[in-house]
């Protein structure tokens, strides 16, 4: 009997051990691989740094200004204590018949995601402003909403503040309690420096699988990442007032809005779902957007936010802009470019940790020069993958979609 006893107790002990090692090296490991075609024509629309998608975007601007003369573009700075040199772009194309419609396109709400966001405005700007499309439809882009987290490498303000749950015209919104958050405080908001080999780090799964089971992934998930409005230094903290950019889009966008009744917005992010898929992920919506939303993007799936694999959110851009036009007829999308298989359980969670190191390291540092890279590294590769067939997927996923969709927008009649 004892003997059964102490076989039964090494099978536990080594499958235990097993397990553990099997996670450590899965987590640890964990590196998405690409197998889509690779096509060089995609990579020229990606840039290395903000000052060069900058620079790219204001020439494709001009390009675009020689063929259609009545285009206008323009700049406007966001204030910073460190940079004077932050600003928004604007390349407004009005069309040249129906003055009914207009598509805005945005990019770089989350600053680093603004590498992407840029080469997909420029991949637009080279592909499908063409006079078919003008004769139906004006087109407004709306390059690097946060200036300062595309240059600095953050997803957030200077402020640390999250533009995607601080975008409402009513301030009631910096009053919203999300009762989940103080509940994952302690999991995601770490203190001091960070140190990418301590054995916390290392083992960082085991006490997120904890909370999984206490509180199942969807529900983490939706705590985590629906913004918070109490915790300043925290992750995914929506401010304690709109930030400046927020507040100063206001008149420009209801000044060019004006003569459309039509609105169709389309927001540009990367970093949640799966690696190379294009998700329309909105928040859910009234029935008749929803229906026009459905109508515009038939034969292609619409994640509403209430699955399992994703979340809704508070103070979200796109549903900002048309909370500026409010009397108009508007169409919002968010795009959403999958990069870390994060509708996985270890996607998520390697995902997760790749935020609180980042957050954690801007409010109390880094232990060394090699945490702080590495920490930095992970960011960026979260949300400008270097993979050139993943480039190219997304981009001719991208194209695919814009071929009907935009069509449909021209021709439909909501």
């Amino acid at each position: 009997m004892k003997k059964i006893i102490l076989s039964i107790l090494i099978i536990l002990v080594v499958t235990i051990i097993g397990g553990l090692a099997y996670f450590y090296s899965a987590f640890n490991n964990f590196a998405p691989k690409d197998t889509f075609e690779i096509s060089q024509e995609h990579s020229i629309y990606f840039n290395d740094s903000y000052t060069e998608a900058r620079a790219e975007f204001r020439k494709a601007s001009e390009k675009i200004k020689y063929v259609f003369p009545e285009t206008k573009t323009f700049s406007i700075n966001v204030p910073s204590q460190i940079d004077n040199d932050l600003t928004i772009d604007f390349c407004f194309i009005p069309g040249t018949v129906d003055t009914s419609k207009i598509i805005i396109i945005s990019s770089g709400v989350h600053g680093v995601e603004g590498y992407v966001g840029s080469a997909v405005q420029l991949n637009i700007m080279s592909k499908f402003i063409k006079a078919e499309l003008l004769e139906k439809t004006s087109i407004l882009f709306i390059h690097s909403v946060n200036p300062y987290g595309f240059k600095y490498a953050r997803r957030v303000t200077e402020n640390n503040v999250d533009l995607n749950r601080n975008s409402e015209i009513d301030d009631k919104l910096y009053a919203t309690i999300n009762k989940g958050y103080p509940e994952v405080y302690d999991l995601i908001n770490k203190k001091g420096k960070v140190n990418t080999n301590s054995m916390a780090n290392k083992f960082f799964f085991i006490k997120a699988i904890n909370a999984i089971r206490k509180a199942t992934m969807p529900v983490l998930r939706q705590a985590i990442l629906q913004g918070q409005y109490q915790f300043p230094e925290g992750l995914y903290f929506g401010g304690k007032k709109a930030e400046p950019q927020i507040e100063s889009l206001v008149p420009i966008i209801d000044s060019i809005c004006n003569p459309y009744q039509t609105i169709f917005a389309i927001d540009l992010h990367t970093g949640f779902g799966a690696r190379g898929q294009l998700h329309l992920f909105p928040n859910p919506v009234e029935s008749a957007m929803k229906t026009r939303m459905e109508t515009l993007f038939d034969g292609y799936h619409i994640d509403w936010g209430d699955s399992d694999e994703f979340y809704t959110v508070t103070g979200d851009f796109v549903n900002y802009l048309g909370k500026i036009n409010p009397e108009k007829t508007f169409i919002p999308m968010t795009f959403e470019y999958g990069t870390m298989n994060s509708q996985t359980t270890m996607g998520s969670l390697k995902s997760m940790h790749i935020m609180i190191l980042e957050n954690q390291g801007e409010q109390f540092g880094f232990e060394t020069n090699s945490d702080s890279t590495k920490v930095k590294t992970d960011l960026l590769e979260m949300y400008n993958p270097s993979s050139e067939s993943w480039k190219t997927q997304i981009l001719s996923t991208t194209n695919d979609l814009l071929e009907k969709v935009f069509l449909r927008f021209s021709e439909t009649e909501f």
